[in-house]
């Protein structure tokens, strides 16, 4: 178990927690951390957001890499693993665009109506924007039409995403 998810069975949630409620219900949390927090795909045993790899390191180093239990942030209702202070401010600063696209469920399934989850191995970056895939036919199959994919899916996502069980 993550040090934040222990951390999250003490009591209650504290100033901070009631700081960060009444931000949301005043609206002051920026729209790019809304958007980083649509219902990402979370290892349902450790609770870290896309296995504990590094979203950034997609960018940076172009190869997903493991991120590290002394390097996480608590972002969007999950734990997010960094290799390195860096990534991690990085994300900080703009989770809009280092957490994968659709919380991490493979577009090409989501295009179809149905949420699969990606996985960290199957991924790729497509217009500025890091997408996970269950399968590499289905990384392939977007890699030769990510306009028309990622469209689809932009499209059937709403839905998707309301039909996703709450973790």
């Amino acid at each position: 178990m993550t040090a934040r998810r222990q951390e999250r069975k003490g009591p209650g949630c504290g100033w901070a927690g009631a700081a960060l409620l009444a931000a949301v219900v005043l609206g002051a949390v920026p729209q790019a951390w809304a958007a980083a927090t649509e219902r990402v795909v979370v290892n349902r045993h450790s609770g870290l957001a896309i296995d504990g790899f590094d979203p950034v390191a997609y960018f940076t180093e172009g190869a997903p890499r493991p991120g590290v239990a002394e390097v996480e942030t608590w972002q969007g209702g999950v734990v997010w693993r960094f290799c390195s202070e860096a990534n991690r401010a990085a994300f900080l600063s703009a989770p809009d665009i280092y957490a994968p696209r659709f919380g991490g469920y493979d577009p090409v399934q989501v295009a179809r109506g149905t949420a699969v989850a990606g996985r960290p191995q199957f991924w790729l970056v497509a217009g500025e924007r890091l997408y996970l895939f269950s399968r590499e036919d289905n990384r392939a199959a977007f890699a030769a039409d990510p306009g028309g994919l990622r469209a689809q899916a932009e499209a059937q996502w709403p839905a998707v995403r309301d039909g996703l069980a709450d973790y």
